[in-house]
């Protein structure tokens, strides 16, 4: 396992992804698992699943720098969090990474996608006809993961099941980038709250990533 990417967002808020080369033994063998997770572990489809569960959890120790245990549970909604650190957490993993992103300043969201033409076949169920329309033809993949990315970040860190992309969420107009920012609004129980998403490639991936207050 290797440390592929560590990016510190200010004195509050860093992100960092892992490639994950281990097996699902070696990476048990950097953490101390209680019966819940073991059973969480026994849950969980043997292949991919069972690493990226793993991943995120190894590169959360590495990230907290700690050789104590690390409770990491979710909430009702399926969101972690960190009952004995002060900070927000967001996890992802798509292949062969596995991300975390650990923010002191408030809640934060992360996500990463490995790029693929088939978002061209799904893009009008998470994006709006105005939001299509700014879509360029020459950067349209690339440009379809930065939006899903983005609203998959803003859906992690708001928590809450049952927010549509297509339907809660509107991204304003920007031109693509191979990293750049993007301004999301939110609308939730008759109120709009606007949010400003940090993208960029990653190789063969898109990363998403946003703060609460930005």
């Amino acid at each position: 396992m290797a440390l592929a990417y560590l990016k510190e967002l200010d004195e509050n808020s860093r992100i960092a992804l892992w490639k994950i080369e281990e097996s699902e033994e070696e990476l048990v063998s950097f953490l101390q698992l209680d019966d819940r997770e073991r059973a969480k572990l026994r849950s969980l489809a043997k292949g991919k699943r069972s690493l990226h569960w793993l991943a995120t959890r190894v590169l959360l120790r590495y990230l907290l720098q700690t050789p104590d245990y690390i409770n990491c549970p979710s909430d009702g909604n399926g969101k972690p969090y960190l009952p004995d650190f002060p900070y927000e957490i967001s996890l992802t993993h798509s292949y062969d990474y596995a991300g975390v992103m650990l923010s002191l300043k408030g809640r934060c969201g992360i996500d990463l996608e490995i790029v693929k033409e088939k978002v061209v076949r799904i893009k009008n169920k998470f994006l709006k006809p105005d939001e299509l329309g700014f879509i360029k033809p020459e950067d349209e993949i690339d440009q379809l993961y930065a939006c899903w990315c983005a609203k998959e970040a803003v859906y992690k860190l708001q928590g809450n099941k049952g927010v549509s992309f297509l339907e809660d969420m509107r991204i304003l107009p920007f031109n693509y980038h191979p990293q750049g920012t993007m301004r999301l609004w939110l609308q939730k129980d008759g109120e709009q709250t606007p949010f400003r998403v940090f993208y960029e490639r990653f190789n063969e991936y898109m990363l998403g990533y946003v703060t609460e207050g930005e």
